[in-house]
């Protein structure tokens, strides 16, 4: 499967922070996020890392509706787990 080349972008003020990432990889990203927003030496600060990570959440929830128009006719089966 090939992995698509992505990327978050924020412009803050005159400092642009721009994020790039590979389709499958966003822990890595959040976790980039979390590390840019803890280092004192950048003006990027939780908030910023919130409002990203919120982009991030509408860019695949805009991906899962793609594939779900374009797989229409797919069911999804969930199968209950059983414990002792």
């Amino acid at each position: 499967m090939k992995k698509t080349k992505r990327q978050l972008v924020l412009n803050k003020g005159r400092e642009k922070f721009i994020f790039r990432y590979d389709s499958g990889c966003e822990d890595n990203l959040l976790d980039a996020l979390i590390e840019q927003a803890k280092d004192k030496r950048t003006n990027f600060d939780w908030f910023d890392a919130a409002v990203l990570s919120f982009k991030l959440t509408q860019s695949l929830i805009g991906q899962a509706d793609e594939l779900l128009r374009e797989n229409k006719n797919a069911q999804i089966h969930i199968n209950p787990i059983q414990t002792e």
